[in-house]
């Protein structure tokens, strides 16, 4: 039995920061959290890592991520998932879920059997399982998805993909409004795929209807969806008003206006907000060519934006400092927390995971006062 104990941090949970904490770990799990004036007799003899006064957050867990440092579903090789695994676990990310642009329906397969043997074998973060960002989207709401690879929505089609992914499909971003979309619904919904609006034109009707038949989480709330008016609601507006409704939020100050980002948690349920990072393959990446879904892109605006018109093609974003920027923005660090963990966690079913609490995983990262990760344990295995 491996244990032993972080002292001298501040521990945050979603309900709270303590400050002057002590963790013990115990083969791999958190076994209790103390302060550091109480621990008990029977840890005197055991290891310690002082934290120094550091943050201690759960790891990270990003929902929606197309790639880091040059590494991604994109590539087509399980090798790639793995590195970015790896890369991704020395900024905190745990846990995450690799994201497919949307392509062909056939593309999506033979693209899912190339990367699938990559899951179980990963030595960083772990995968959830595939995010596909399409290709059931809205032609009139494509972002920057190439439109040719849009398809109507086909019950048959979809369970080629999930055969293809061998069922490792745990989200579907899709447009509720699409004529046909309903089976599709059911079918993911009876696999436990989260189901997700995004890329959609559809009215508030439209997106209410869809979310009574179990579309309950928004993609990049108010990014390539319909926007929020008074006369006509849309996708955005149904997100906001009904706190029922889970969302993702790119919290870069880009994608959304920091002042929205921070307006967001006074109109929703904390714990229905996810910040992801959306991130595209060469965020991280050191060195040129830096491309995305197979276009060259540039840094500039702290977005990635596309050479050819620097229409933006992307998020830049990491966790560290999307956690970062919900405290700048007003979030208190346990609101953070739920933001960039906990409800994730609880959306894709992982109940030991994304939480500082006894019996969790302990999947956790030291951050400073700058809120840069220092240190980071997977399953109280420090990399």
């Amino acid at each position: 039995m491996k244990e032993f104990l972080i002292t001298s941090l501040c521990a945050v949970t979603p309900h709270e920061a303590l400050p002057n904490a002590a963790l013990w770990i115990r083969d791999g799990k958190i076994h209790r959290i103390f302060s550091d004036g109480e621990l008990p007799s029977e840890t005197r003899q055991l290891p310690r890592t002082d934290a120094k006064g550091h943050i201690a957050v759960p790891g990270f867990i990003d929902l929606h991520i197309h790639g880091y440092a040059g590494f991604g579903p994109e590539c087509a090789a399980p090798q790639a998932l793995l590195r970015m695994s790896k890369e991704l676990a020395k900024t905190g990310v745990t846990a995450f879920c690799p994201t497919l642009y949307c392509a062909k329906p056939h593309d999506m397969e033979l693209l899912l059997q190339k990367l699938h043997p990559a899951l179980g074998h990963e030595a960083g973060a772990r995968i959830i399982g595939f995010h596909l960002e399409g290709p059931f989207i809205s032609p009139k709401k494509p972002g920057v998805m190439k439109p040719q690879d849009i398809a109507p929505a086909d019950l048959d089609a979809f369970k080629r993909i999930y055969d293809a992914a061998q069922g490792a499909i745990c989200s579907l971003t899709l447009a509720p409004e699409l004529p046909g979309i309903e089976p599709i619904i059911e079918f993911a919904k009876e696999k436990g795929i989260l189901l997700q609006a995004g890329h959609t034109n559809a009215t508030y009707d439209e997106f209410l209807l869809g979310a009574a038949r179990g579309v309950t989480h928004v993609t990049h709330l108010f990014n390539a969806m319909s926007p929020f008016t008074h006369r006509e609601p849309g996708t955005a507006g149904a997100a906001l008003m009904h706190p029922g409704i889970s969302c993702e939020i790119i919290a870069d100050g880009v994608h959304v206006h920091p002042d929205v980002v921070s307006f967001l948690r006074t109109v929703k349920p904390v714990e229905n907000i996810v910040a992801v990072t959306d991130a595209l393959l060469p965020t991280g990446q050191k060195t040129g060519p830096f491309l995305a879904n197979g276009e060259a892109v540039v840094f500039e605006g702290g977005v990635w934006k596309r050479e050819s018109d620097r229409v933006i093609a992307g998020s830049a974003l990491t966790m560290p400092r999307a956690f970062k920027n919900l405290v700048d923005f007003g979030f208190t660090l346990p609101q953070a927390v739920c933001c960039t963990s906990a409800n994730a966690a609880r959306l894709q079913g992982l109940a030991k995971q994304g939480r500082l609490e006894e019996g969790a995983e302990a999947d956790l990262v030291l951050l400073n006062a700058s809120f840069e990760p220092q240190a980071v344990f997977l399953r109280g295995q420090k990399i």
